[in-house]
């Protein structure tokens, strides 16, 4: 068993913020891999079923943000499970927009969900990061993660998302190279035509430099009928060329 977290604030109003975007990425694997329906429990909404072989409970918290680990804490105690066993989606401020990474274990650094679920399960989970960018400052950060994704950012987005759909078997199965492999493939797919990509154009090869040439190369002498063979015959013949 596997305890899937999306992490998120409840209620429409925050329905499309980027501080939402664990909530999208729970919410699409189970209308992908059909578990469901969503139901209250924990101090959230949870959805049961299975990713491939794995047993797993889906995980919205509706506590609002920072108070996340009471939800997170309740569940796992419940389903008698160890922080290992628990993987939780967020929101990353310290990625770029569409980049994901997974990781166990380390700080919170100052996610107020993250922070939240140290303080009732520990540190030893999974996360899987989502990055949403950086708004530039610090005291621009609660304003950028309460509001809603930008029209250019839906197709970015999307992609994250369904990546992270496909993924989730491997994902529940503890096979985080598998599953962002998975997301990778989405994101940044490989760009196969089926054709042999056109050769560059070739270079040619520098003209070689002409050796400068002399007066006399450049006006040669005119040969004679015959060769002189006696030496007068030789210097008039020389006279004669350069006259």
């Amino acid at each position: 068993m596997k305890l899937i977290v999306g992490l998120g604030n409840p209620g429409t109003k925050y329905a499309n913020n980027r501080h939402n975007i664990g909530f999208l990425a729970v919410d699409r694997i189970a209308a992908d891999h059909g578990l469901g329906p969503w139901k209250s429990r924990f101090q959230g909404q949870v959805a049961e079923g299975r990713l491939g072989d794995i047993r797993v409970t889906l995980l919205k918290p509706q506590t609002f943000m920072n108070l996340s680990g009471q939800s997170v804490g309740e569940a796992m105690r419940y389903l008698k499970l160890t922080p290992a066993d628990v993987t939780v989606l967020h929101d990353e401020l310290d990625l770029a927009p569409g980049k994901c990474r997974v990781k166990r274990g380390g700080g919170h650094a100052g996610h107020n969900g993250l922070r939240s679920i140290h303080q009732h399960i520990g540190a030893d989970y999974d996360r899987v990061r989502l990055g949403i960018g950086h708004p530039g400052h610090k005291d621009r950060v609660a304003g950028y993660v309460l509001s809603d994704f930008a029209k250019a950012d839906q197709e970015w987005l999307d992609d994250l998302l369904r990546g992270v759909s496909d993924g989730a078997a491997a994902l529940a199965a503890g096979d985080n190279g598998r599953f962002q492999n998975a997301v990778a493939n989405r994101v940044a797919p490989a760009r196969n035509s089926g054709t042999a990509p056109e050769a560059p154009p070739k270079r040619e090869p520098p003209a070689a430099a002409k050796p400068s040439t002399s007066k006399r190369e450049q006006n040669p002498p005119q040969e004679t009928d015959q060769e002189p063979h006696s030496l007068a015959d030789r210097l008039r013949a020389l006279t004669e060329r350069f006259k």
